[in-house]
């Protein structure tokens, strides 16, 4: 059990931390779903890990005892939306870490309040702005219940709905056109007409010579 002043550590960290392509893909992570450090993201990673690999010992049971334990599984996923109620242990390993990070307070609640970032979700939840049913939940990281989903609401008190409702009104108005300067229409000049001058008609002086 081990003393409590020193819980056990939850999480792992890879096994190659110094991999680009890995490095490159946790910092979208971290700004897709709003983490503040990488070790949230090795949290979901051990859960799920823990998670596959009870799916895999169910897997090498008998028959018998594999169809007692295995609702138990399905049923505490499907509770908090992992699973959907009919699916099996082939859909449990297919898994991956951003369907058990989508199932965070912070982040269904930037889906559903329309918050443009989800570190402004996080903000709100942290400062108490957030709450599930009666109680006032401030943890980014809870993870919410299928249940639970449509009782997120605001504190009676806060004022970010008032803030998201201007936001969304100053979208949606049309920006101001700024007046284009009238262009100078230029006349046109009559074009000159040249006047052709008179030909001079050759005079027919007749020279009588004598």
């Amino acid at each position: 059990m081990g003393d409590p002043k020193y819980p056990r550590r939850v999480w792992r960290k890879p096994k190659r931390p110094l991999n680009y392509e890995l490095k490159m893909e946790e910092l979208k992570t971290l700004g897709t779903f709003g983490l503040r450090t990488k070790r949230e993201l090795w949290k979901a990673h051990t859960e799920l890990s823990r998670v596959r690999h009870q799916a895999r010992s169910l897997l090498a049971l008998r028959q018998e005892i594999r169809e007692e334990k295995e609702p138990i599984l399905m049923q505490s996923l499907a509770r908090i939306g992992l699973v959907s109620s009919g699916a099996t242990l082939d859909d449990v390993l297919n898994l991956n870490a951003n369907d058990l990070l989508s199932r965070r307070l912070q982040t269904i609640v930037t889906k559903k309040f329309g918050f443009k970032t989800p570190y402004q979700a996080r903000q709100a939840v942290i400062h108490g702005h957030i709450m599930i049913g009666d109680r006032k939940v401030d943890i980014p990281s809870y993870t919410v219940t299928v249940a639970e989903e449509d009782s997120i609401h605001f504190t009676p008190e806060s004022k970010i709905p008032e803030m998201l409702e201007n936001t969304k009104s100053k979208e949606a108005a049309p920006e101001e056109t700024k007046e284009a300067a009238p262009e100078e229409t230029k006349e046109a000049a009559p074009e000159e007409t040249k006047e052709a001058a008179p030909e001079e008609t050759p005079k027919d002086e007749s020279s009588s010579t004598e």
